[in-house]
């Protein structure tokens, strides 16, 4: 009894802490603005903090992925889960990149508009994408050159690969490989601690960004690009609750607007750090808090991060009409279709870092248009206001996918959702780590193969 009555005590210092950030970022507009100069030199402390949380991304996903494939006892049931989420993805990247060359054809944001001035930038961009290669240097790239490299390379997509290979090695072992899927989970919450100490410099580094960001762009600069940044977000905002949501209350029933507020959290961070990745050990926790089976949460969120890119795929199509159009250039829809699933298939494994959304950009241009490449220097100013939006988006997507799939293959318990979204059974946020009962008789007779 007595712990119960503690734990309200614990929520409140990480509402304390969120609060934090909401005002660190009111500071850091106006350290940026009133003290460029200062603003600048604390850009530094964005950069370290986003840099901690990607020094954890690896061991989060490996863990999850491993945890969510060897505990699950039949080889099928993974496919069957794996599979549904790999066509829901490509499906939903397809509505996405559809819905930003629609409103970026429609609008015409660039047309008219003067950027020999802006392209000084350029040329650090070109020699970022000399190295992003075609289809056949992604899917190369894809295999590490040890075990271990995986995890320490940064590569979301090699990660996954070794992931993936232990977490089957692990299942076809049965009962054997139980002392290593424990000593897995063990290594987890390890992992999601370290993570909770690390999200109370929150503030600190999303004061540094924001002000470095404000500072280095000016108020003048984010006007001249309003158009685009505005229909960027207003289109994001439309997916986010006019397809994903209503794709969402006909499949699972489930309100878009109870999810939303349901990760209130996770969306402040991920506007504090530009980064879906900050965010990704929560969305975790909380999915499978919300009711989503371990294994399903597993497989579709770490993969979701890599080939789900809702909000890039919208980025990379209005980001791109744009230029064109500014340019006096523009493209034809031949052109269109052909660059842009270009840059989708080179964004794998790209979602949730900040800049590389722009990389990819740059690296699309000189494959397809290298006579465009000069005008990625006039996105450079407001990418980091356009990767929040894009960031959200990922996000949200993600989220509902796994919601969907959980529906789809009857691994997600409708009541304990319906609970969990009324706030019936709160987030423990003192440890992130859902603790309620996954590995339950019912869900274990579950897992196992009629």
């Amino acid at each position: 009894m007595s712990d119960q009555t503690a734990r309200p005590h614990r929520r409140d210092r990480t509402h304390w802490l969120y609060l934090a950030v909401v005002v660190a970022v009111v500071a850091g507009v106006l350290a940026g603005w009133l003290a460029p100069g200062f603003g600048k030199s604390v850009g530094e402390l964005g950069t370290m903090f986003v840099n901690l949380i990607k020094m954890m991304i690896s061991p989060v996903i490996f863990c999850t992925i491993v945890l969510g494939i060897g505990s699950v006892r039949a080889a099928s049931r993974v496919g069957k889960v794996g599979g549904l989420a790999i066509g829901y993805f490509l499906v939903m990247s397809t509505i996405a990149l559809a819905i930003g060359l629609v409103v970026g054809n429609l609008l015409e944001p660039g047309t008219g508009l003067n950027i020999a001035s802006h392209a000084s930038d350029a040329a650090k961009y070109a020699k970022q994408a000399e190295g992003a290669g075609g289809t056949w240097h992604f899917l190369e790239s894809i295999i590490p050159t040890s075990l271990l490299s995986s995890l320490t390379a940064g590569s979301v997509l090699q990660t996954l690969f070794v992931a993936l290979l232990v977490g089957f090695g692990i299942q076809a072992m049965g009962t054997t490989g139980e002392p290593i899927l424990h000593a897995v989970g063990l290594i987890q919450k390890l992992v999601f601690r370290i993570l909770t100490m690390i999200l109370w410099l929150a503030p600190i580094g999303a004061f540094g960004a924001i002000a470095n960001v404000v500072a280095s762009t000016g108020l003048e600069a984010v006007k001249q690009l309003a158009l685009l940044m505005v229909a960027f977000y207003l289109t994001c905002v439309v997916f986010v609750f006019g397809v994903l949501g209503v794709l969402m209350r006909a499949a699972s029933g489930v309100s878009i607007f109870k999810l939303v507020r349901y990760l209130a959290r996770e969306y402040l961070l991920i506007v504090s750090t530009s980064s879906s990745e900050s965010a990704l050990p929560r969305l975790i926790a909380k999915m499978e808090h919300l009711g989503v089976e371990r294994g399903t949460v597993g497989i579709v969120v770490p993969t979701g991060y890599s080939f789900n890119l809702d909000g890039t795929a919208i980025y990379l199509t209005m980001a791109t009409l744009f230029i064109a159009d500014a340019m006096g250039k523009p493209l034809t829809w031949t052109e269109q279709l052909g660059l842009l699933l270009f840059m989708i298939v080179a964004s794998k494994g790209a979602a949730g870092v900040t800049g590389a959304g722009l990389a990819t950009l740059a690296g699309g241009l000189q494959s397809h248009r290298p006579e465009l490449l000069d005008g990625v220097g006039l996105i450079v100013g407001i990418d980091r206001f356009m990767s929040e939006a894009r960031a959200v988006t990922n996000f949200s997507g993600n989220a509902v996918a796994t919601v969907l799939v959980g529906t789809w293959t009857r691994t997600i318990d409708p009541e304990r959702v319906r609970a969990v979204l009324d706030r019936e059974l709160p987030f423990d946020e003192t440890t992130m780590v859902d603790t309620h009962p996954t590995d339950s008789p019912e869900e274990k007779k579950d897992l196992v193969p009629a």
